[in-house]
């Protein structure tokens, strides 16, 4: 790995001498906090060094930093490195979290596959996994080896690094900086407007704002490749703020036989609307990740409460390699019952407006019979009056039956709807 390429001599130079040493290609961050011995964080450990910190220790990396944003982040011109500062309830700086940067070829290689499908993509993953180095390489792959015109909206600085020239981690892609957090969304809409990229590329989706900004550039036909915090797709789908990434979640209310027929309650989960990408990647560790390729599909099971078993890809001496296919569960196959349309039916009934005919569609349906509702009682074979009703005019020879006036307003017991309908016949009409 070439130190200059990461710019590690860099930060060698700006942080105090005695943590030299400690400096390696599993470095991840250093913490700087004023009162207390510098903590060098590693992939799998910290330690603590012999470097205690002082306000002096903090301004003299501060005075080799860019400007503080406004989220508190900095960088080091022509290098990957984030520095993050605590403040005290003054201003002043007490603390700094400096993040090492590294631009890794082929860090992506994983999702190349995907990237050659011209798929939209988001990875998800908990801080320090990697998510950032991965959307560098992709942004790298996709700008020189599909020739595509890629922008990154590079918020903090962190995908294309500080200063006016971008890293060459990212390639041929362009990079637009936003001045304020705040404004993210709005660039990224810019982006597509003024520069007429293929593809976007987005570290750190986070407010309602950007997730909008996401989906109206989908929907103008973009590209995406972004990342945001959370570990897998259900956590995606438990944030109110970032769900509609994955189509959103909203509540609704089945019918009596649709509810019947998915075996579940009136009241269900459903997807809202279309995913914004494609393919969700959620990353465990540097050496696994797990894919979802069909996320409409996916999102659909899991809200049905059906297994979706990702594509699990994990690496070995010899590359990545899939261990596990992607298994989405099907719902269980339920008989259809027939539809009883009208001018299918082969007994016909005409139900007063009087009598409530609740009951009498309970057993139709429960019983399968070959029985449709008429309009108009000149075509029924059979009639379902209230005691007081009146045979009607031009009615004679059919069936009758008549229903008792109770506190429920005619309305049949299903024992009654099953006694007049006991005799009809059952098969369901081809």
């Amino acid at each position: 790995m070439s130190s200059d390429l990461n710019g590690l001599e860099v930060l060698r130079g700006i942080v105090p001498s005695e943590l030299s040493p400690y400096f390696n290609d599993d470095l991840l961050e250093l913490v700087l906090d004023v009162g207390r011995v510098a903590e060098l964080r590693y992939v799998d450990h910290s330690i603590d060094s012999d470097c205690f910190v002082t306000y002096e220790t903090l301004q003299s990396v501060v005075k080799n930093l860019g400007s503080f944003s406004d989220d508190n982040r900095a960088g080091i011109s022509g290098t990957l490195h984030r520095i993050s500062c605590l403040r005290n309830r003054t201003g002043d700086i007490v603390g700094l979290t400096i993040r090492v940067g590294r631009s890794v070829p082929n860090a992506a290689e994983y999702v190349y596959d995907l990237l050659d499908e011209c798929k939209s993509v988001l990875f998800l993953g908990p801080p320090g996994v990697g998510k950032t180095t991965i959307l560098r390489d992709a942004a790298n792959y996709l700008s020189t080896e599909q020739k595509l015109r890629v922008i990154v909206v590079d918020t903090s600085n962190e995908i294309a690094g500080d200063g006016d020239t971008p890293h060459r981690g990212i390639g041929r892609a362009r990079r637009i900086q936003v001045k304020k957090t705040k404004n993210q969304h709005a660039v990224m809409i810019e982006a597509v407007e003024n520069h007429t990229p293929q593809c976007i590329v987005i570290d750190e989706i986070g407010t309602l704002e950007e997730v909008l900004a996401s989906r109206t550039i989908a929907e103008r036909g973009v590209r995406l490749l972004a990342t945001a915090h959370g570990g897998t797709l259900e956590n995606l789908l438990r944030n109110p703020t970032l769900n509609d990434l994955v189509g959103g979640v909203h509540t609704v209310t089945l019918g009596d036989m649709e509810a019947a027929r998915r075996q579940t309650t009136k009241s269900v989960l459903e997807r809202k609307g279309l995913p914004t990408f494609d393919v969700i990647v959620e990353i465990v560790s540097k050496d696994e990740v797990r894919i979802h390729r069909n996320v409409e599909d996916v999102v659909d099971a899991v809200l049905r409460g059906l297994k979706a078993q990702p594509e699990i890809r994990v690496r070995t001496e010899d590359g990545w390699k899939v261990i596990a296919k992607a298994i989405i569960e099907q719902p269980k196959e339920v008989e259809e019952r027939p539809t009883y349309q009208t001018f299918k039916a082969q007994t016909k009934i005409w139900v007063s407006s009087a009598v409530n005919k609740d009951a009498i569609n309970d057993v139709i349906s429960d019983l399968r019979l070959n029985v449709g509702f008429v309009p108009s009682h000149t075509s029924a074979d059979i009639l379902l009056l209230n005691t007081s009703e009146k045979v009607p005019q031009h009615s004679r020879g059919v069936l009758v039956y008549r229903v008792s006036a109770r506190r429920d307003n005619y309305k049949l017991t299903k024992q009654q709807a099953t006694s007049i309908l006991k005799n009809i016949d059952k098969r369901p009409t081809d």
